[in-house]
């Protein structure tokens, strides 16, 4: 009997050890360029890493396998503007049939949920998207309309109920899909660049719910780990605070920031506590935050040395990108972060950044003292706060 239930518990072991922790990406790409590559990034916590590619024949087929114990999100980039999300789990064999310049709208997807999940929510999100532009397209039909106030009024309407519905739609496919990573994606999407379908003041509720499913499932997953950290951020920004309000008002500490510098090093925006700071967002891809840039490096040779300080978060795409912009504008002297998630970045419904370039300057305990200085503005408030 002792035998027997040592051999059961063995070969439980065995099968144990070598369940599979493999998942596959394959397919084919229709209309490809023989000789081109398709890559395959991994979507990190703080960075999109290339870990995989593949030359394309005549056939366009390609295919990959990578081994996690995790859910993994990955992207499947042709070009710059053909590529797909993937959510892939261990054991999962993911086919895609699509066009080579047409990635994000692929012919057919199975074999991954979560994929098949993120490609449901796109399509309702792109109509939304799509609904949105039609507006606009009125709008700038109607600019010598006499009774433009009267368009406008209507198109914001339909605007707003066009926005409304996606919120409600994006609620509803959180609730079915609570312990999916999908659900993660669809905390953070937008109709339009700084319009988010929910925020995660006003929806804290719907953040805390996906945060507190999949942190109890996948402790030790990076994106996983990354919100939960991001959320606490929230959560201690929202103390003693109804939501959403005095969060960027004169006097108020803004919310916590802990991204990544150009070395990879996390720095947080309470490290510069003791000296005035101008918090400032900017994009290397956005001509009026270098126009800026002039003024931002007279002000800081002015004042550096009488306590103040720039710490400044990017909006940018490409790390590449945000570093060539930091070394053409001249403007490594002071801190530099980012997420490298362009409109996507974690501060921007944080802070509910609709447009850059958009700053605060902080005294020397945090607090807010002015918003938005722009141009000579900025060097005449400095003036008077550095020599108090």
């Amino acid at each position: 009997m002792r035998i027997k239930l040592f051999t059961i518990a063995l070969a439980a072991i065995i099968i144990t050890g070598c369940q599979n922790t493999s998942h596959k990406i394959s397919g084919k790409l229709e209309s490809s360029n023989p000789g081109s590559y398709l890559l395959l990034d991994e979507l990190q916590a703080d960075a999109i890493v290339t870990v995989d590619s593949v030359q394309l024949d005549e056939s366009g087929e390609f295919k990959f396998s990578r081994k996690s114990i995790h859910p993994m999100f990955y992207l499947l980039r042709a070009s710059q503007t053909s590529f797909m999300t993937i959510l892939i789990e261990k054991g999962e064999h993911l086919q895609i049939l699509a066009h080579y310049d047409s990635l994000n709208n692929p012919v057919e997807v199975k074999g991954a949920e979560g994929t098949e999940l993120l490609q449901s929510y796109n399509k309702e999100l792109m109509k939304a998207v799509d609904n949105l532009s039609v507006l606009q397209d009125i709008y700038m039909e109607n600019l010598d309309n006499p009774e433009l106030d009267a368009v406008i009024t209507d198109l914001d309407e339909r605007a707003l109920s066009i926005i409304e519905e996606m919120k409600e739609y994006t609620k509803k496919y959180i609730d079915e899909n609570p312990a999916s990573l999908a659900s993660l994606i669809a905390l953070y999407q937008q109709v339009s660049p700084g319009v988010f379908v929910l925020h995660p003041v006003e929806d804290f509720d719907y953040f805390t719910k996906v945060d507190s499913v999949l942190f109890s499932l996948y402790p030790d997953s990076e994106p996983v780990k990354s919100f939960h950290s991001q959320l606490e951020e929230i959560r201690l920004s929202m103390n003693g605070q109804s939501a959403g309000e005095g969060l960027l008002s004169p006097g108020s500490i803004p919310p916590e920031i802990a991204l990544p510098d150009v070395k990879g090093d996390t720095i947080k925006l309470s490290s510069t506590r003791g000296k005035v700071v101008l918090l400032d967002f900017w994009a290397a891809w956005c001509p009026p935050c270098r126009q800026e840039s002039p003024l931002l490096v007279q002000a800081y040779d002015k004042y550096s040395s009488k306590g103040f300080d720039i710490f400044q978060v990017s909006l940018d795409r490409t790390r590449e990108d945000w570093i060539k912009g930091i070394e053409d504008d001249k403007l490594g002297r002071w801190t530099h972060v980012s997420d490298v998630m362009y409109w996507n970045s974690v501060v921007v419904p944080i802070y509910r950044i609709e447009s850059i370039p958009f700053n605060l300057l902080l005294d020397r305990d945090g607090r807010i003292l002015d918003t938005n200085l722009r141009g000579e503005r900025l060097l005449e408030v400095l003036e008077v706060v550095m020599n108090q």
